[in-house]
């Protein structure tokens, strides 16, 4: 099972969509595998966005992220990278497609109301900042064998 990193965004949390999107996730059968809530400090964004600290647009995206609280989740499945992006659609909600996340809940670039991680290397990168080994629990649903065939997990 491959892991993703999904951060549920300030403007997520100020709008109050957090357990509306989340639902989207578990609807589709990902797994949930760790969860918290957490004030992103100016450190941690800079930890977090380190390829873009040196952009000028990276002020604005520190201020952003650190205003509220955030909630950072891992999510297990089968291509779960992949299908965890493809859910959240372009990275501009005005690009995104109707049907996706961001098609659905966003007008801005900025304001996308979730991060997901783009690669297994970002992705275990992102759940180390953010977790402890620990904090990520292996567990199976009892309706796993619902949502997919053994042979695809």
């Amino acid at each position: 099972m491959e892991r993703t990193f999904v951060m549920f965004k300030p403007d997520c949390l100020e709008r109050g969509l957090l357990g509306r999107i989340l639902s989207r996730f578990e609807e589709k059968g990902l797994r949930l595998v760790a969860m918290k809530m957490l004030r992103v400090t100016p450190d941690l964004a800079k930890q977090h966005y380190a390829e873009h600290v040196t952009k000028p647009f990276y002020p604005d995206l520190e201020q952003f992220i650190t205003a509220s609280p955030v909630v950072a989740t891992v999510f297990s499945g089968p291509e779960v990278i992949r299908v965890v992006r493809e859910m959240l659609g372009a990275t501009s909600g005005l690009k995104a497609a109707s049907g996706t996340i961001r098609g659905d809940y966003s007008a801005s670039r900025q304001m996308n109301l979730v991060h997901a991680s783009d690669s297994p290397e970002s992705a275990a990168r992102e759940m180390a900042i953010y977790f402890k080994p620990a904090e990520i629990l292996q567990w199976t649903p009892s309706l796993a064998g619902w949502l997919q065939a053994p042979s695809e997990v």
